[in-house]
């Protein structure tokens, strides 16, 4: 009897191995990036410690990272659970990373209404490879072997997934039906469900998705937050305004906006810049160019500092990330616009405020007897407004608080002393 029971498991055991008491869905809306790299691991790890039949990935994305992708694909293939990539709803589209993620799954389909392809390193790398560049046709031969592999693997229209990568070749989900780059068509996850009822996998494993309850793994709040924090965009414009701010802060003393503002700032930044892959000349470039702006604050070049900080601004910042991909990469207009208005602001900012620093001191008699307003608490040394100009000071008398009325009682060189205004 437990040799009959053991030849009957070994029957029906690649029926067994897809059995599972639910469907794990995962979303995959947006770019392909660090942040929905590890939220797709990690719902897939989850889904075999649920011994889940089935993990369903929804999939909309224009593309993204290389080694994001590569993560994902690994992750697919390794996969103890089988995989459906489903392309939906209309309206969706799986090109450039997106193609090579479809390919490696277990199961292939797409809602009509949707497209995949476009998988060509010229929407990966953003220019036209020569066909006399060695390196434009290493980068095209290895994306085109890599989704060849890949479609071989899993039995799909190997030809045309190469062809993906070198024509740029696109298709419908009909077309893709009829090609033989996916499975099936199905126009919702409840239908995708019903038609793989019974699908017989590649490795003999059937799955029996009937009646199963659909359990969505849903993107985290920190997953979101570093997704976001994954555009070089946004991570560019928080990294110079946590520059500029902390410049400002430096010289106007005590105010703390530039503080509060800048750190912040600095620290979003800082968290970006460990998602994304970088470039530390282009970091290094920024920061001399940041300085170099300071620099001309004190010396008397005519501007000439400014402009050279400009040009290593502008260098650095094109620079900064080493991202092959135009769907997730810094935009020119982003650069231009950030580098001029914050350029425009602070010099504005600061020359104001060391014009009025750099006035020569006006002779005792004019100080003496006049009003102002102290900035911070003098303790007993501070900084206080007279006649619209800052002014290191030094309270005489009793304590002098920020915002307290102040009267000026004697004037040493460029620093005053003053008495709180009764």
């Amino acid at each position: 009897m437990r040799g009959l029971a053991l030849a009957v498991l070994f029957l029906v055991g690649p029926g067994l191995l897809a059995a599972g008491a639910e469907v794990v869905k995962l979303t995959l809306d947006g770019t392909v990036n660090p942040a929905t790299s590890a939220y797709i691991l990690r719902g897939l790890r989850a889904a075999e410690r649920a011994g889940a039949a089935l993990v369903v990935l929804e999939l909309d994305t224009p593309g993204g990272l290389d080694s994001a992708m590569k993560e994902i694909m690994e992750g697919i293939l390794a996969s103890k659970v089988p995989v459906a990539v489903w392309v939906g709803p209309a309206g969706a589209r799986a090109a450039s990373a997106g193609t090579f993620i479809l390919f490696a799954a277990d199961v292939a389909a797409m809602a009509r209404g949707t497209s995949v392809g476009a998988a060509h390193p010229v929407a990966i790398t953003g220019e036209a490879p020569q066909e006399d560049d060695p390196m434009a046709q290493k980068i095209v031969n290895d994306a085109a072997a890599r989704i060849r592999s890949v479609a071989e693997l899993r039995g799909r229209n190997a030809d045309w997934a190469e062809r993906a990568v070198r024509q740029s070749a696109t298709a419908t989900a009909p077309e893709a039906l009829d090609l033989g780059i996916i499975d099936l068509v199905a126009d919702s996850i409840p239908e995708l469900l019903l038609r793989l009822d019974g699908l017989i996998l590649r490795d003999g494993r059937v799955l029996r998705t009937q009646g199963l309850p659909v359990r969505e793994v849903r993107m985290s709040f920190k997953d979101r937050f570093f997704s976001y924090l994954a555009d070089p965009n946004l991570v560019y414009i928080l990294l110079m305004l946590g520059l500029y701010g902390l410049i400002y802060e430096f010289f106007t003393p005590g105010i703390g906006l530039g503080l509060i503002v800048g750190g912040t700032s600095l620290l979003l930044a800082l968290l970006g810049l460990q998602i994304l892959p970088i470039s530390l000349v282009g970091i290094g470039l920024i920061l001399f160019g940041v300085l170099l702006m300071v620099l001309d604050v004190f010396t008397p070049t005519n501007g000439l500092l400014t402009a050279g900080g400009v040009v290593s601004l502008l260098i650095g910042s094109f620079s900064l990330f080493d991202i092959e991909s135009p769907v997730i990469g810094l935009s020119w207009v982003t650069v231009a616009a950030t580098v001029g208005t914050l350029t425009l602001i602070f010099l504005f900012i600061v020359s104001k405020g060391l014009l009025a620093q750099r006035h020569h001191p006006r002779p005792l008699t004019t100080m003496v007897g006049l009003a102002g307003v102290a900035k911070e608490d003098l303790a007993p040394e501070g900084w206080v407004v007279v006649k619209g100009e800052y002014w290191q000071a030094r309270a005489e008398g009793e304590p002098i608080h920020k915002g307290d009325r102040v009267t000026v009682v004697a004037q040493e060189g460029r620093h005053l002393v003053v008495r709180r205004h009764p």
